[in-house]
């Protein structure tokens, strides 16, 4: 026993390293895609029409240009206008795309912190005390954030950055009463200016609970639209993520008769992996009773497998893109795939699909988890774990 005190100091250093890879990887770009073309010159487009993938959203990739032949008051939304590029062909725009791993994303990222905590431990009740503590308050996290009454307001700030950014492009382009001077800051403005209040700063303004209610703006303009099928607010996640998916599809292509069933279908989905996250949880905190056993690796196989899971979900996404255009387009193209990794060419536009730094921290992760497996394999031969 006092041989095995100082090797458990070992192991449950490893995992607060993972633990800590986890925080940074949640806020990394993890991967980008840029497309180039002879209409986006390199000196006003250095790196193209740029986005980076996180895992609570896309974001901007695009820098701005800084050149004496060139004025810009600010970089321009890359999203934005790789969106409108790309409905052309009939694709959807990107904010359809991952709506549940999206939202999602941060409960997923806690659940393999607390694996590799639970993992760690070399007592069965000690590891099933810390993924039952763990686990529990995930659940709860979920359970107000989804469900509860402006649950909302306990998701990741980048998620809600990411929503409302795609929503002031929809608004922008088709609802002037909602969108006044292009953006987020200006619409609160002049909300605040309707009800006399005093101007935030434009850190204020970009707070997360000013953006919630940007969105909250947003949804009961569009709810006056529906008349007797109105939908009252009540700033669950569950209720704004499907509604954001709606009008996402809607925005180039609105076909109700296609646009109702792909809502219903991802509310389902979201249904099952709400429900299965909970399940999961639940098996494994049972199988961590026996050291050794399949549930029990499955503790550290899942957090070191991260970079594989990535590039699997990263990759159906482009086929879902690639695959699902719609008839509306302006242009016919064959289904196809995206680029995955590398280069490619659409049309007149070339592909860049590279990892970004945030994938080179998934990769470390990887490598810290697969040293604690292997560490806590030599451990239980030498019988030093319970």
């Amino acid at each position: 026993m006092n041989q095995a005190r100082p090797n458990s100091l070992l192991p449950m250093g490893f995992a607060l390293i993972a633990v800590a890879l986890l925080a940074v990887i949640y806020y990394a770009p993890i991967w980008w895609v840029s497309l180039t073309a002879p209409n986006y010159p390199a000196e006003a487009f250095p790196d193209g029409v740029r986005i980076h993938f996180h895992f609570n959203g896309v974001f901007n990739g695009c820098k701005k240009v800084e050149k004496a032949e060139i004025s810009e008051k600010e970089a321009l939304d890359c999203v934005h206008e790789m969106d409108t590029i790309n409905h052309y062909v009939g694709m959807y725009p990107i904010a359809a795309g991952g709506v549940v791993e999206r939202a999602l994303s941060p409960f997923l990222v806690s659940m393999l912190g607390v694996m590799v905590l639970g993992f760690a431990c070399n007592r069965p009740r000690l590891r099933q005390g810390v993924l039952t503590l763990g686990f529990g308050f995930i659940i709860g996290w979920m359970g107000l954030t989804f469900y509860a009454k402006d649950g909302l307001k306990y998701q990741s700030e980048g998620y809600v950055e990411a929503l409302i950014t795609s929503m002031d492009q929809a608004a922008g382009e088709k609802d002037q009463e909602i969108e006044i001077g292009g953006g987020i800051v200006e619409r609160l403005r002049a909300e605040l200016a309707k009800s006399g209040q005093k101007q935030a700063s434009s850190e204020e303004s970009q707070s997360k609970g000013n953006l919630i209610q940007s969105l909250r703006i947003t949804f009961d303009k569009d709810q006056e639209r529906k008349g007797g099928k109105a939908e009252a607010w009540n700033g669950s996640n569950s209720q704004v993520m499907l509604w954001h998916y709606d009008k996402s599809l809607g925005r180039y292509f609105n076909n109700r008769a296609e646009i109702d069933p792909m809502v219903a279908g991802m509310g389902l989905a979201f249904q099952i992996v709400f429900f299965g996250i909970i399940g999961a949880m639940l098996l494994l905190i049972y199988g961590a009773g026996k050291t050794g056993s399949l549930l029990y690796w499955l503790l550290i196989i899942v957090p070191a497998a991260l970079p594989v899971f990535f590039i699997i979900e990263y990759a159906a996404w482009l086929w879902w893109y690639g695959h699902s255009m719609n008839a509306m387009g302006a242009f016919t193209v064959k289904p196809f795939m995206p680029t995955v990794f590398g280069q490619g060419k659409v049309a007149q536009f070339a592909t860049h699909s590279y990892p970004y730094w945030g994938f080179g921290m998934i990769l470390v992760l990887s490598l810290v988890t697969a040293a604690l497996g292997i560490l806590r394999r030599k451990e239980l031969r030498r019988g030093e774990v319970e």
